[in-house]
């Protein structure tokens, strides 16, 4: 069973509760759970995909370390930068290989 994520409440709780509801109820709680549709690796994949695509990277770190929890190896995580890198733009590879490379060379960036 996957830990439960409070990030939504933790941050923000008592400035936007209804999103952070969201955030850890439904989209943590619900859509994360439903294994029997994607793993935690492959729903991980794409959203670091869809992350870096659209250059939030702000979001990136956490969703690195989750991707790395739930079993993507360096090597898979360069390897799908280097593809993303023809179709959504040089600079934005790079943004993400500064994170991928913290997450797993030990930094731990959060």
């Amino acid at each position: 069973m996957a830990k439960k994520v409070t990030a939504g409440r933790d941050q923000l709780g008592k400035f936007a509760p209804k999103f952070a509801e969201l955030n850890d109820d439904i989209l943590f709680g619900e859509v994360w759970s439903r294994e029997d549709a994607f793993s935690a690796r492959d729903r991980s994949l794409i959203t670091i995909t869809a992350l870096i695509s659209s250059g939030a990277f702000e979001q990136l770190p956490f969703h690195m370390n989750k991707a790395k929890e739930n079993g993507l190896t360096q090597t898979e995580v360069a390897e799908a930068i280097t593809q993303l890198a023809f179709y959504i733009g040089w600079p934005k590879a790079w943004s993400a290989f500064s994170i991928a490379q913290q997450v797993f060379e030990g930094d731990g960036v959060k």
